[in-house]
């Protein structure tokens, strides 16, 4: 006991050393300095469990023939996956960025501890059995939750654990993708954190930091090698617009089909059925097209650096196209096509990953079909190089299924060192941006918590109503009134008081009216009266009450449609918990203005 203690003081002076010796932002820039080296060490240590997992499984296969084991290794990968987050984690870690929006939206981005660490082992296990998913989301949701248990750890207010939220996901792109801007741009885009010149500091800081550590650590090659093929070309620019459409499309389907997919899954709640349905679909998929199995990655490489069909060809290693080459293009459409269901069965099934190498994946084998269909039609008399129309289908993709133009553009254009085809990543983007968005108005991380009322957005007004919480607005009271109680018995609680509104409740104390002040005011005094009225008689009907568990949007939108000034909040079985006014509402909402604009 005495050394908890002396560790708590020992704690506490160095809060207050800090305070003493660094003002506020100083100290958050040095936060940030230290977020962007865990992520990027995080996100080094789950590539490299990823790839010994892999190497070790598959390095013996035979590259001419089916390997029977790829209808094995998923199942296990997804069951040990299963059994760690059921057993050791007690906790759901899938649908990473989600989950970061949901607690920048909900929890005032307090993330729980255990996602530090989680999300790697998991992701790790599911992708090296060949999991059809990524790593990339994992490790936003690991850097996030180093930023937020960092910022708790010294006492950050809200506002600053949403910045350092931020920096964990900036800094977990940037390190796993070697992509600063891309980096920073998808923590503006994504997960909508307010771009101010104090915000903007801190992300490039912990941007750059892990960039650095992930170049020093595996050299200054870019992810995926690419070579430029042809430079932008003014006629080609029909081919580019065409091909964004294309890649919205695909997005369109990529997302649609996913939410289908994940609400099957989610009919069933035992493990094992899940387990059985999401184990069986993905072990066929990759025993039939290997190309699946796990990130994708290495098929992005071939078709990025392919030279002519000899490597193309190649794709179709250890399936049973092997050696048909007339069927490559045939082979590549079923991936395209099923992809979608791997994914989601990795996920649905008990495993742990994320949807930016899938969208890589699809963009990549989307932008190359879409160039050797164009060639071999020769359409326009204009042909175009399929190795660059491969990488601008990867931006397409990302920028259509993330709602992400921007992250879409600087992510491939720093992945590829495709700098020199700009233009084209703009014009791809764009449109793919502006064709998805034609049907979903969400991307596939927020329409969940869009339909919830739950999203936070660029919108000021929005974003300050949904990081208020009930909490902070609420009176809390311990004064009750019940009907059988007399006007003697309501004159002496209201001497005793300070306050101009008083529940009425049952023996459960479930909320049954509102006693007002300014209603009793006229017979409180009337000492003949005390014990002919009983509070029963004397209580009204509430305008409106709300739960424990509404939005800020909701209490506003109740406040607006009953024109009340003081509501009552109950909890699921209708128990008074207390009193929400119209004019705290107001005071912190101007507070919380003023905050948010001190910048």
């Amino acid at each position: 006991m005495n050394t908890g203690t002396v560790e708590y003081t020992l704690f506490e002076r160095l809060l207050l050393w800090r305070r003493k010796h660094f003002s506020e932002r100083t100290f958050i820039l040095i936060l940030s300095f230290f977020v962007g080296i865990l992520t990027a060490c995080a996100a080094l240590i789950l590539k490299e469990l990823i790839h010994k997992i892999q190497h070790f499984l598959t390095s013996q296969f035979d590259a001419t023939a089916s390997n029977w084991l790829y209808l094995v290794y998923p199942v296990i990968g997804i069951y040990l996956t299963g059994v760690f987050v059921r057993r050791i984690v007690k906790d759901d870690i899938g649908h990473g960025v989600t989950k970061i929006l949901f607690a920048i939206s909900q929890k005032q981005s307090r993330i729980k501890a255990h996602n530090t660490w989680s999300s790697v082992l998991a992701s790790a296990i599911t992708i090296g059995f060949g999991g059809s998913v990524g790593a990339e989301a994992p490790i936003v949701l690991t850097g996030s939750a180093i930023g937020s248990n960092l910022g708790s750890l010294f006492r950050m207010n809200s506002k600053t654990l949403m910045l350092l939220v931020g920096c964990g996901a900036a800094g977990a792109v940037s390190g796993i993708f070697k992509a600063p801007i891309a980096g920073l741009v998808f923590t503006l885009e994504v997960l909508m954190i307010d771009l101010t010149m104090a915000s903007l500091l801190p992300l490039l800081i912990s941007c750059v930091t892990a960039a650095g550590v992930t170049f020093a650590v595996s050299g200054m090659g870019t992810v995926f090698e690419f070579h430029l093929q042809d430079a932008f070309q003014v006629d080609r620019i029909p081919a580019y617009i065409l091909l964004g459409i294309f890649c919205g499309l695909v997005s369109l389907y990529f997302t649609r089909t996913m939410n289908s997919l994940e609400d099957i899954f989610r009919k069933y709640s035992n493990p094992y059925i899940k387990l059985l349905l999401g184990g069986s679909v993905l072990s066929i998929l990759i025993y039939l097209f290997p190309s699946l199995y796990g990130e994708g990655y290495d098929l992005i490489h071939l078709l990025l650096n392919g030279t002519g069909p000899q490597d193309w060809d190649t794709a179709m290693e250890r399936s049973l196209f092997y050696g048909h080459g007339n069927l490559l293009l045939f082979y590549l459409a079923l991936v395209l096509i099923f992809k979608v269901f791997a994914s989601t069965a990795t996920n649905g099934g008990g495993g742990c990953g994320g949807i930016f190498a899938p969208s890589l994946f699809l963009g990549c084998i989307s932008g190359f079909i879409f160039s050797r269909l164009w060639n071999i039609y020769g359409l326009l008399n204009v042909p175009v190089p399929e190795k660059n129309f491969a990488m601008l289908g990867m931006c397409g993709l990302m920028s259509g299924v993330m709602h992400a133009p921007l992250t879409g553009i600087f992510l491939i254009a720093e992945l590829t060192g495709g700098y020199q085809l700009f233009m084209p990543l703009m014009i791809v983007s764009v449109c793919a941006y502006l064709t998805i968005i034609s049907f979903e108005p969400h991307s596939i991380y927020s329409m969940r918590l869009a339909k919830r009322g739950q999203l936070l957005t660029h919108h000021k007004d929005r974003a300050i109503l949904t990081l208020m919480s009930m909490d902070s607005v609420m009176d809390k009271y311990d004064e009750y009134l019940h009907p059988e109680m007399d006007l003697g018995q309501l004159v002496r609680i209201i001497s005793n008081s300070k306050r101009d509104v008083f529940p009425v409740v049952n023996q459960q104390n479930v909320l049954i009216g509102i006693v007002y002040l300014d209603d009793v005011r006229h017979i409180m005094f009337r000492q003949e009266l005390y014990h002919r009225f009983t509070v029963g008689e004397l209580m009204t009907e509430y305008p409106a009450r709300l739960s424990i568990n509404d939005s800020m949007d909701v209490v506003v939108a109740t406040f607006d449609h009953t024109n009340a000034w003081t509501l009552p909040v109950v909890d699921g079985d209708g128990v008074f918990v207390g009193f929400i006014r119209k004019s705290k509402v107001f005071t912190n909402y101007r507070k919380m203005l003023a905050d948010l604009s001190d910048d």
